[in-house]
């Protein structure tokens, strides 16, 4: 696929810009790197002044670059700091690997299977800032510029057990990965696309083949469940000099709230819109980062998690994020637990104490660092009664 123009960015104004907010916002911007899959992987998160460890957890947001582009330059073009700033929540931004090709991107467009294992270092990333920081594992939620949509219908695929919801901006999916998609549960997804989108056409085509938008949506639409008729509202055309114009859909009603939706931009090329970066036709009647936050905290993935009528069982769940666990755990059944119901035991069958806390969102936050490494077993007694067991590895 053909570098789009959209990552045709300025290295001076993109250096300034990611300069300027540590001066006024006095924010922090962490560039770190771990192993995954025998590769050395990059991110940088962006912490806001208003975050702090005692204000309880936080939502986090991936915010993955498209191809031939890389994490700084998806910071500044898809920009969420201002936005995390007064909502307090982190943003991680990644970088892909580098391809044949010398470009760095996500491994959507080949054979499921074959290739970097993006899905795992994601959510190894994941995993990794849960220990680090006071993640709301309930709030992850993955956003994208084209290849960084694609990857986010991937993590909406295969990693739909950990990913809220998804907003895709110029995404889309291979007919491949999309006949593949295994998700067992309705998973939210905001679709931003422009008709004359030369990169990844809005009709589909291309010889990776590309999903057209309408298609795509409509395969979503199904799997969560949805109303099969949108509700479309003309969005104001405030900047009647952009070149573009837009219009919202909306499937509502589906499976444990799910929503399927979509701005289409009519006449709007590759690029994102409300860019403080105007490279070809970019519609600035609507913020793409605006909408996508707006789209996406109102989501949790414990309310979205399958029950009577759907793939999983309706018996309660006990989910333990992240296992294999190194400093915190957090227990999530779906229900609001106690800490008085909570009981641990080591492979040996011994008693194990437990320092619990309970989460606004009435889930169990355990720290495990004093644990010595090996297998425990955790129960938690309900309060109706029933008692959920869940095996653990502590590194």
């Amino acid at each position: 696929m053909k570098k789009a123009p959209t990552y045709i960015l300025n290295l001076i104004l993109l250096l300034a810009l990611s300069a300027a907010p540590v001066a006024l916002r006095a924010q922090t911007t962490i560039i770190r790197t771990l192993q995954a899959g025998g590769l050395t992987r990059e991110y940088r998160l962006y912490v806001p002044a208003i975050y702090t460890r005692t204000t309880g957890a936080v939502p986090l947001l991936l915010n993955l670059h498209g191809y031939s582009s890389n994490n700084l330059e998806q910071e500044n073009y898809g920009d969420f700091r201002p936005l995390a700033d007064t909502a307090n929540f982190l943003v991680v931004h990644p970088n892909g690997t580098i391809d044949g090709a010398g470009n760095r991107n996500w491994n959507t467009f080949g054979p499921r299977g074959t290739g970097v294992d993006d899905v795992a270092f994601l959510s190894t990333l994941i995993d990794t800032l849960a220990r680090r920081y006071r993640v709301d594992l309930n709030r992850v939620y993955s956003t994208g510029m084209s290849n960084g949509g694609f990857m986010s219908y991937e993590l909406a695929c295969q990693l739909g057990n950990r990913i809220a919801a998804i907003a895709s901006v110029t995404g889309s999916m291979t007919a491949g990965r999309l006949a593949g998609c295994t998700s067992g549960r309705p998973v939210p997804v905001l679709e931003i696309h422009g008709t004359a989108d030369n990169t990844v056409p809005y009709n589909g085509g291309t010889a990776l083949q590309f999903v057209a938008i309408p298609t795509l949506l409509n395969s979503w639409v199904q799997r969560n469940g949805c109303t099969p008729t949108p509700t479309i509202t003309a969005v104001p055309d405030i900047n009647t000099a952009d070149g573009c114009t837009a219009e919202r859909s909306v499937w509502a009603g589906g499976r444990n709230g799910s929503v399927v939706e979509h701005f289409r931009i009519i006449g709007g090329g590759h690029t994102w819109p409300g860019a403080a970066f105007v490279v070809g036709v970019t519609n600035q009647d609507i913020s793409a980062s605006r909408e996508a936050w707006r789209f996406l905290r109102r989501y949790r993935l414990s309310t979205l998690l399958p029950t009577r009528g759907a793939i999983v069982p309706a018996t309660p769940q006990l989910q333990l994020l992240p296992n294999p666990a190194t400093d915190l755990l957090q227990l999530d059944a779906g229900q609001r637990l106690t800490a008085e119901g909570l009981t641990v035991r080591d492979a040996l069958g011994r008693a194990v104490p437990a320092s619990a806390q309970l989460l606004p969102d009435g889930r169990l936050q355990v720290a495990t660092a004093a644990w010595p490494a090996g297998l425990y077993l955790l129960a938690v007694a309900l309060p109706g009664g029933q008692v959920l067991h869940q095996k653990l590895l502590k590194q």
